[in-house]
């Protein structure tokens, strides 16, 4: 099976997919190391095929040292003794030699590859045969090594990626057709058979079906769903022939934006990233004059001055100094946190935004749908005198209609179908009050009780303190009553919130609900800093004020009217793969399965992803630091100089790929 192309050009590893996945660009998750192409393409080999210059070169370079140290034949000198290593280079060298001219043309004259052929050059010119094999063997077993890393890293996004169908059973005529799922449209009726993915989006037919959601939410616990369900892309028919109605393109069904927002991850870099990129983009050249200096710069000092012995020492500096083990491992770390986010059905768009999340000291979160269930309820209807209670629901669920709100949905439930002849004149959503429309010549409006006073409607109801969400209704001036509704809080509300504050992180709700409401539900998850009765604006202002005090803030929100407030914070976080597509493609990171529990976990992944880096950073240059000080005091031979840049190298990615393994669930 072919996967989708990813480029890592500091990751030694391609890996291609000839799958239709439009119109996701194919090479958004390019690594772009200042012209360096660590690209060679590995896509359809096998770890042997991998293996396999490597282990050429081993045995021909143990055939060498053999005859060289132990057998020491009189034929094994001068020119035999030089084909032999040379063979032994070919395999491991050729590519890497390569790749040096490639960078050169591209423009960048002094890639690590350029350092290596270098090194291992003027050992073959200076007769250190068997070093400038092994430098390069070394090398190339640790690309090998990175390469598999990058692999694993990549697994959970390769895997979502290849979770859409090409081909699905359209229904013409109640004749089954198969074509291409970028050909159906908006309107057709999909046979899905048990066991079969959805590939576009759409709305049950089937009076009942469970799915498998694990593609968009992380979670395989069945989903049932009814008549008139949103199903989307991705998910797995479970038990019964089902019938779907297309009513999104496939080019905008919410895995299309999904697998968009993932393959984007890679091109936003973290600080560390940058620096690093700049770092070996100056770093590199100074080594090489470096390296000049000290072959030559003796002369003038030294009274027994040995060309070969000070050429062999600063070949030793190149290779010592190759920047192999930053540039691979760093971004090697934040893409294994991005691809350990995903396993846990978190999308992080950047390893930017998991230094922001490691760093977040303050989490400020809407209560509907976030921390609640954003599943509501009618509890009570209280019609005034003179008001028709059937004909004010009526009103009230044409139009609750024009809302995708879940008040709307609690209200439709409650209330009934409506007939759909009935227009709807002069419909306005006000932004943090309610709704406002004309039907049948009457002017109706419904929502919050300061809907009433922006419109000076007047009543007696002490809304203040009922502990239910309110639904007020006026029609033509007059106030006609109002629905009570409730909504559950979720059953991980309250351990998400504690395991933020065990973390040391501050925690806020913000609601456009009523202050008592708020209040209820934040004393049952723990929160202390609660504030209800907020317009969008409001939300805004409270986030601003928070920031104010220098403090990083991630806001958690799932609706439209969070989307201000999740972009103004440093880190925004969309509840919700399935919520609202402004929230989503304005955060940061989305949440796929809802879970509040997803949020410290979010960070704890940032903050191990933080520190594996600094690990890495930390044991590069302290090992190269000590190595090359050895090295131009000739106390350091071409072997410390292979440990110190594929051996580091090697240790970082192992630590790199550490954070895969790692059960942030347990921890």
């Amino acid at each position: 099976m072919k996967y989708p192309k990813f480029m890592s050009k500091e990751c030694c590893t391609t890996v291609e997919h000839t799958k239709p996945v439009s119109p996701v660009p194919q090479n958004n998750l390019q690594h772009d190391h200042e012209g360096h192409d660590h690209s060679h393409d590995h896509s359809d080999q096998t770890v042997f095929q991998l293996f396999l210059p490597a282990g050429i070169s081993f045995i021909l370079l143990a055939a060498g040292l053999l005859l060289d140290y132990w057998l020491k034949p009189d034929w094994f000198t001068d020119w035999i003794r030089l084909a032999l290593y040379l063979l032994a280079y070919i395999p491991v060298g050729f590519p890497v030699i390569k790749a040096a001219f490639s960078s050169m043309k591209n423009g960048d004259f002094f890639s690590e590859f350029l350092l290596m052929t270098i090194a291992t050059g003027g050992a073959f010119a200076i007769g250190e045969y068997p070093e400038g094999v092994a430098v390069m063997l070394f090398y190339s077993v640790g690309e090998v090594f990175q390469t598999l890393a990058v692999q694993k890293a990549k697994l959970n996004i390769k895997t979502l990626l290849d979770q859409r169908p090409d081909e699905v059973t359209i229904l013409k005529n109640n004749i089954p057709k198969t074509i291409k799922a970028k050909d159906a449209s908006i309107g057709e009726i999909i046979q899905l058979k048990p066991g079969e993915k959805l590939a576009l989006d759409g709305e049950l037919l089937s009076e009942t079906a469970s799915f498998n959601t694990s593609a968009l939410t992380g979670e395989s616990k069945p989903d049932t769903k009814k008549t008139g369900d949103s199903v989307l892309a991705g998910m797995i028919n479970l038990n019964t022939l089902s019938l779907v109605k297309i009513n999104t393109a496939y080019e905008d069904s919410k895995l299309s934006r999904i697998l968009e927002l993932v393959q984007n991850a890679s091109s936003q870099k973290a600080k560390s990233e940058l620096f690093i990129r700049k770092f070996a983009k100056i770093y590199t050249p100074i080594v090489v004059v470096l390296a000049i200096v000290i072959t030559f710069l003796p002369y003038f000092f030294v009274e027994q001055y040995e060309f070969r012995n000070w050429l062999y020492r600063a070949l030793v500096f190149l290779v010592i100094s190759c920047p192999c083990a930053l540039v691979i491992s760093i971004p090697l770390g934040y893409f294994g946190g991005i691809g350990a986010a995903s396993r846990n059905g978190i999308l992080v768009k950047g390893s930017n935004f998991l230094d922001i999340l490691a760093s977040v000291k303050n989490v400020v979160m809407d209560k509907t749908g976030t921390m609640t269930e954003g599943v509501f309820k009618v509890q009570q209807v209280h019609i005034e005198k003179g008001f028709n209670k059937e004909e004010i629901l009526v009103l009230l669920n044409i139009l609750e209609s024009k809302s995708t709100h879940p008040i709307a949905a609690a209200v439709h439930e409650y209330a009934g179908e409506i007939s759909h002849d009935i227009v709807i004149k002069d419909f306005e959503e006000i932004s943090g009050h309610g709704l406002k429309g004309t039907i049948d010549g009457k002017e109706v409006l419904a929502g919050n009780f300061k809907l009433m006073e922006k419109f000076d409607i007047p009543h007696s109801v002490n809304h203040i303190e009922v502990s239910h969400t309110l639904i007020a209704v006026a029609v033509d001036g007059q106030f006609a009553g109002y629905v009570t509704i409730s909504d559950q809080i979720k059953e991980d509300s309250s351990s998400a919130v504690t395991a933020l504050q065990k973390m040391g992180i501050k925690v806020t709700m913000l609601s456009g609900d009523k202050q008592v409401v708020v209040k209820e539900v934040a004393d049952k998850i723990g929160i202390t800093n609660a504030f209800g009765d907020l317009l969008p604006e409001d939300k805004v202002n409270k986030v601003k004020e928070i920031k104010a005090q220098n403090e990083t803030v991630a806001f958690i929100g799932d609706g439209v009217n969070d989307a201000p407030v999740v972009a103004l914070s440093d880190v925004g976080i969309a509840m919700g793969g399935l919520g609202s597509d402004a929230t989503i493609e304005t955060a940061n990171v989305v949440i796929q399965d809802d879970r509040p529990l997803k949020i410290p976990m979010a960070i704890k992944i940032s903050r191990e992803t933080r520190k594996i880096v600094w690990q890495n950073v930390i044991l590069a240059f302290g090992v190269k630091a000590v190595v090359l000080i050895l090295g131009a005091g000739g106390l350091a031979t071409m072997w410390e100089a292979v440990f110190a840049d594929v051996g580091v190298a090697l240790l970082a990615i192992l630590n790199a790929v550490r954070i895969q393994n790692m059960d942030f669930i347990k921890k």
